[in-house]
């Protein structure tokens, strides 16, 4: 065989090795799905992202994210590309299938409000929390995230004490430890909330968080669009004054010129939002002491 010959059986042999550590290098990022909550014959899931290497950690940081979709659509797999990111950076990640308002399935699941969307959010806070020794999570470092209605839901785990599901374990806490919010709902009297509530809208103030504000939150990140035509700036900004005077740290990252969604234009996260904004959102777990 002449060097010509070596030199390209070599090679071959090199690109296919390069070929199987990259597939293998893939794999290591690991998606699976098992169910948070059964109501009746409903299962409710929850798509659980992780690498390898982290499982065997300890002391790790969960991220639960919540869809938007105004309390009446969206899927979660909407989430699936941020979760895919923070898990190759070493957090467990879950993304979390709630109840919706346009669901119609058999009673009493044809009444759905925003109040079960709600009830779900916290049963699966739980359920992580529950689950944390399974994932060697530290159930001190869990973070709540999501967009729009998600937002909204995020920040009422910490918020709304009220709406639990009667089989939740009330000894284990639905409250995150940090809250990231995108475009989040801070008032749902301004949004189409009341519409979803339908015969139980006299209800609205108690899924609003700046309705039910108090001391001794979590810290939370906004980010919002100054055009965003559905979840007004300025409610945001009365939050932020009202939230901060009772001592809580609110910190808000305004986009001028951007709206609802703050990715417009840029499908890598369903136009949630983009690389830039994730990268303060690093910062804020940073500082927070929840990833290095």
């Amino acid at each position: 065989m002449n060097n010509m010959k070596w030199i390209i059986l070599v090679l071959s042999i090199f690109f296919s090795l390069d070929t199987i550590f990259a597939a293998q290098k893939e794999t290591d990022e690991i998606h699976v799905q098992e169910v948070y909550k059964t109501i009746d014959t409903l299962e409710l899931t929850i798509d659980i992202f992780y690498s390898k290497e982290t499982i065997t950690d300890l002391n790790n940081t969960a991220i639960v994210f919540f869809h938007g979709g105004g309390w009446a659509f969206g899927t979660p797999d909407k989430l699936f590309s941020a979760c895919e990111r923070y898990a190759k950076m070493g957090i467990i990640c879950f993304c979390v299938d709630y109840r919706l308002s346009n669901d119609k399935g058999t009673a009493p699941h044809n009444n759905i409000t925003p109040i079960e969307s709600l009830m779900d959010v916290k049963s699966a806070i739980r359920w992580v929390r529950k689950n944390s020794d399974r994932f060697n999570i530290n159930p001190e470092k869990i973070v709540a995230s999501g967009q729009s209605a998600g937002g909204h839901l995020a920040i009422s785990t910490s918020i709304i004490e009220k709406y639990n599901e009667s089989s939740d374990d009330f000894s284990i806490s639905c409250v995150p430890n940090a809250v990231m919010s995108f475009s989040g709902t801070v008032n749902t009297v301004e949004a189409w909330c009341d519409h979803l509530l339908g015969k139980r809208r006299t209800e609205i103030w108690n899924i609003s968080p700046f309705h039910n504000l108090k001391g001794d939150l979590p810290p939370m990140i906004q980010f919002h669009g100054m055009q965003d035509a559905t979840v007004p700036f300025w409610t945001i900004e009365f939050f932020k004054r009202e939230t901060e005077a009772l001592g809580n740290y609110f910190e808000l990252h305004k986009y001028p010129g951007r709206k609802h969604y703050l990715g417009k234009g840029n499908p890598k996260y369903s136009e949630y939002f983009d690389d830039e904004i994730l990268e303060i959102a690093d910062e804020f777990l940073r500082n927070q002491g929840l990833i290095k």
